[in-house]
């Protein structure tokens, strides 16, 4: 069984219980701001499952995804839950996986009306490939009602408000700047962030369809279609899981990505158990030195000042957006800190910053070969 569970998050008491019932030899773990998680396995596999319940919204979400990454360095993360459809073509019961997040209520106001200004986060190609081989076939809805329902795939909207008629202002702004999107939510967007922030693990979110956002909520409500969608999202995010799982095992998900350097392909490896990575390379040219002198000091805060050199100039050259640049900061700004504050607990904030910091630019090999040699540096200091 992998080290690192599948994260699955709900935002409602009922989702909650809908993933909860799949899961066996529960145990309580609590994170040190109060947040509960329980912490288990899929009755039918050996998937390692942290499950907790964020609450509405999408601050909420976003505030509660970071904090289940940092906890538990998960393989994976499944948001799931209900939503409202907004095309008639998409039943009542069905599963929409999310392939696109949009943040949708974003704008400015000029004279002449308001202005859309979208943010939007897609799924990563690995996650909607798993996401669709499941959806192809009908494995995933044993033990459903028959007929099985349909997946969709395609994107989500996600706001701050509930949408419950096909005539109201918010109803035309969606309708008039995210007619693609198959459904409308309200947490999608804070959960999409934090994944992004946070680097290569697949976040998805998958949403049961329990009404149509169109005046008739209180009637589906009252049919038991929230309890019923759930449950049908419940068994699709659960078999995701259990192929994610399957995909990191011996953290391979995690660790082994390609990156193009001058036509070779490079792995990232993390060390395991007592062992140390030195360095990571593909043709070396030159001296090699593994391993560290005690009696030869190293300069940790000033390969921290050159990394920030060319984070900034990756910035400036377009390998960097601005907001992979600006979380990239905020997490050298802490391990800075906590390498000035010299303490036994500043020295294990320096080495979950740079964990981070990993996982951000890992796709911009230069940057992540720079930041292999400044972890390398700080482990020589624990």
């Amino acid at each position: 069984m992998s080290n690192h569970p599948i994260v699955i998050l709900t935002a409602l008491d009922l989702e909650y219980q809908a993933i909860q019932k799949r899961l066996v030899d529960l145990e309580l773990h609590r994170h040190h701001h109060g947040t509960r998680f329980e912490v288990g396995r899929l009755a039918r596999g050996r998937c390692r499952v942290a499950l907790a319940h964020v609450g509405t919204g999408n601050q909420s979400a976003a505030v509660l995804t970071e904090r289940a990454i940092a906890e538990f360095t998960p393989a994976g993360l499944l948001f799931v839950g209900v939503a409202g459809a907004l095309h008639s073509h998409i039943a009542l019961g069905d599963v929409v996986v999310a392939t696109r997040v949009y943040a949708y209520q974003g704008g400015t106001s000029e004279d002449d009306g308001l202005k859309s200004r979208p943010r939007s986060w897609e799924t990563s190609h690995a996650a909607d490939q798993l996401a669709r081989h499941i959806g192809r076939t009908d494995a995933w809805a044993r033990g459903l009602p028959s007929p099985a329902p349909e997946v969709h795939f395609g994107p989500i909207a996600a706001g701050e408000v509930v949408l419950n008629s096909k005539v109201s202002g918010h109803a035309r702004w969606i309708r008039q700047n995210y007619n693609d999107a198959c459904a409308i939510e309200m947490e999608g967007a804070g959960v999409a962030q934090a994944g992004h922030l946070n680097g290569a693990m697949p976040v998805v979110v998958i949403r049961g369809i329990s009404d149509r956002a169109d005046g008739t909520k209180e009637v589906t409500d009252r049919a038991q279609w929230q309890r019923r969608a759930v449950a049908n999202a419940a068994a699709f995010a659960t078999a995701l899981a259990e192929e994610i799982a399957a995909e990191n095992k011996d953290g391979g998900w995690l660790t082994t990505r390609g990156s193009a350097v001058r036509g070779q392909q490079v792995t990232y490896n993390i060390a395991r158990d007592n062992s140390r990575v030195g360095i990571q390379a593909g043709n070396v040219h030159g001296g090699i030195r593994l391993g560290f002198d005690p009696n030869q000091p190293t300069d940790l805060a000033g390969a921290l000042a050159g990394f920030r050199a060319q984070l900034q100039r990756a910035r400036a050259t377009g390998r960097l957006d601005e907001d992979t640049y600006a979380a990239a900061e905020a997490e050298l700004t802490v391990a800075n800190e906590a390498l000035q504050a010299n303490t036994q607990q500043s020295k294990g904030k320096l080495t979950l910053a740079l964990k981070k910091l990993r996982g951000l630019i890992s796709d911009v090999a230069d940057l992540a070969a720079a930041l292999a040699t400044v972890i390398a540096l700080a482990q020589s200091l624990s």
